[in-house]
């Protein structure tokens, strides 16, 4: 067995290990320099922004697949049974120290080929909610609302992803206000109804309807405003001016938060 497999190793000399060491550089710049095109294409082409970052997670898949085939195909020319050696090897490094390593690259090559997300989507994966900025072999980079970089490993696409555009540019935002339970809903729905369609971030067409809800509760009444942003980088955006002229609206006739939320606040 150790004679079998002295071929395929003692073709590892200095131009082979040159060659690769190329290849895989020659991949990485490559990917970058896709990635930075794409991404200043998408910011250009604004209706289709989501569309085109579609592509850079599979080009970068792509690129590197190819580096890979191109490395194993000149360092592994193996017989039938130096092939069977390299596979347990391979599999026994697997089943003990490679497992998580390899889920990852598992849940990346299914985010390419299923869609679960896409770069330029707003998710929350377990904990981590934020718009996916970066779709890479093991983990997914997400800027959460603090305009912090967050990154996730891939397995947690397999059992805890939600998306809220679902590829779309459009986002549904959904803005909670509590008033007291003795103020006049109507009145704080309509306001609140005014606020949002008239705010420039909304989206209003018939497929983007807006709405206010009511509900009450023992101690406090709460209006649920439903809308579509425009773009679902200024979510937060569209919910700062809602919340902000609803509330103005509110004083200038007497509608308030509810008294028991001032008192714990006090406190």
């Amino acid at each position: 067995m150790a004679d079998s497999l002295a071929t395929p190793l003692s073709v590892l000399d200095t131009a082979l290990i040159l060659r690769s060491a190329m290849i895989l550089a020659s991949a990485y710049i490559l990917s970058r320099a896709a990635t930075a095109l794409l991404s200043r294409i998408s910011e250009r082409a604004y209706g289709y922004r989501i569309t085109i970052k579609m592509i850079i997670p599979l080009l970068k898949f792509s690129i590197y697949g190819i580096a890979i085939y191109l490395i194993l195909h000149s360092v592994l020319v193996l017989s039938s049974a130096q092939a069977l050696a390299v596979s347990g090897l391979a599999g026994a490094a697997v089943g003990f120290g490679l497992k998580d390593l390899v889920a990852e690259v598992v849940g990346g090559i299914i985010i390419v080929l299923d869609k679960p997300y896409q770069v330029g989507d707003k998710v929350r994966i377990g904990e981590v909610y934020g718009e996916v900025r970066d779709i890479g072999l093991r983990s997914t980079r997400l800027i959460t609302p603090d305009d912090s970089l967050a990154s996730v490993s891939n397995q947690l696409v397999l059992r805890e992803v939600l998306n809220a555009n679902a590829g779309s540019q459009e986002m549904m935002v959904v803005i909670d206000l509590y008033i007291d339970p003795r103020s006049d809903a109507d009145l704080a729905r309509a306001i609140l109804f005014e606020a949002l369609v008239t705010s420039r971030y909304i989206r209003l067409s018939p497929r983007h309807p807006a709405k206010v809800l009511v509900k009450d509760f023992p101690f406090y009444r709460r209006l649920r405003a439903k809308g579509y942003v425009y773009d679902l980088r200024h979510e937060f955006d569209l919910e700062t001016d809602v919340t902000a002229r609803a509330w103005l609206a509110f004083k200038e006739v007497g509608i308030e938060a509810p008294k028991g939320w001032a008192a714990m606040i006090e406190a």
